[in-house]
């Protein structure tokens, strides 16, 4: 499975940058699947009251609803590692799955930075393949740096990149 992660601090544009490359893919064809990490503690927002969350409540833990054509499932367990959640997308057969968060995992990464502070406290993750940085950055990097504003090169630089299985 072709697998990237999107990684950087809270407001930098990691969901937008997510959605621009998602909206990339599928006009080219591709079947993309998405994996958010919810870093900020506690549970995502689900809405309360509805069926599925009942069923947990209860004690399910597994809930799935199906409508239109659309399976939300939710699974409850101790802690979900990317790994776990990856391993459920395989048999999904996707072309590319695109990863907010997790930034220890090893997958190749586009970091986003507000500033050089940001660098400095990101640069030591691995697998690192480019930065999209909100301002300029002082000093050279060894890996590619775009500006947040010059989406019509990052976004084809990284379709390429995904293209040569990198």
């Amino acid at each position: 499975m072709n697998v990237w992660q999107v990684v950087g601090y809270k407001h930098t544009g990691k969901t937008a940058l997510v959605e621009k490359w998602v909206a990339a893919a599928v006009r080219e064809g591709w079947r993309v699947g998405t994996v958010k990490h919810h870093g900020h503690g506690g549970e995502p927002a689900r809405p309360e009251g509805v069926d599925s969350v009942r069923h947990e409540r209860a004690g399910a833990v597994a809930t799935a609803v199906e409508g239109d054509g659309l399976l939300q499932l939710h699974l409850r367990r101790p802690l979900w590692r990317l790994d776990d959640v990856l391993a459920l997308y395989a048999p999904l057969r996707l072309d590319l799955v695109l990863v907010e968060g997790y930034k220890q995992a090893p997958h190749p990464k586009v970091v986003l930075v507000r500033s050089e502070e940001d660098w400095a406290s990101l640069q030591h993750l691995a697998n690192i393949r480019a930065v999209i940085a909100w301002e300029p950055l002082s000093r050279p990097l060894p890996h590619p740096v775009f500006s947040l504003a010059d989406e019509a090169a990052y976004i084809p630089w990284l379709m390429n990149e995904v293209r040569r299985g990198t």
